[in-house]
């Protein structure tokens, strides 16, 4: 009997363990979400940069929200206006954005008169890209207001860990 009354409680031992693991120690159960545990996902990079970059987006399109620019479409700005004369191509590459979907977000950019698209010289098939005079107004202002949006990225996570995160994420841009 004393026996079976050790298994028993070993049993029970590594059942509240395994439900401590599954829940991280919290308590189950509510329709918050923050009581659900994530188990081994709390040791997942991938996770853990995902929900930052959720977080990253939900305060650039808040900062940005008065000139209603999204992240992607500032990219795209950024980079004709560094590169003025690139191909779609070219840009959708860079960005790593699909094409189709750049055609969409230039159509976009083109009816705000940020972009121009002129046909290539060398190539009918191919435009090259070019920032208005009213795209570069534009863009000094979406910049200004990026540099707010890094500015509480700063303060969300530390200057000096914002910038050791951006030493390790360079390899991949």
């Amino acid at each position: 009997m004393a026996s079976r009354q050790k298994t028993s409680r070993k049993a029970t031992a590594v059942a509240i363990r395994r439900r401590a693991r599954a829940t991280n120690g919290r308590a189950s159960g509510g329709d918050t979400g923050d009581d659900v545990g994530l188990d081994a996902l709390v040791g997942h990079a991938g996770y853990a940069v995902r929900r930052f970059q959720l977080w990253i987006f939900q305060d650039f399109i808040k900062t940005l929200a008065a000139v209603d620019i999204r992240p992607t479409q500032y990219s795209v700005m950024t980079v004709i206006g560094a590169n003025p004369g690139l191909s779609q191509m070219a840009v959708a590459k860079r960005l790593g954005i699909e094409r189709a979907r750049l055609v969409h977000l230039l159509d976009s950019l083109e009816e705000r008169d940020f972009v121009s698209r002129i046909p290539s010289a060398t190539d009918r098939r191919s435009h090259a890209l070019h920032l208005t005079a009213r795209g570069r107004t534009a863009l000094a202002q979406f910049r200004r207001l990026a540099a707010e949006h890094e500015r509480h990225v700063a303060e969300k996570i530390g200057k000096e860990n914002r910038e050791q995160l951006l030493q390790i994420l360079a390899g991949f841009t």
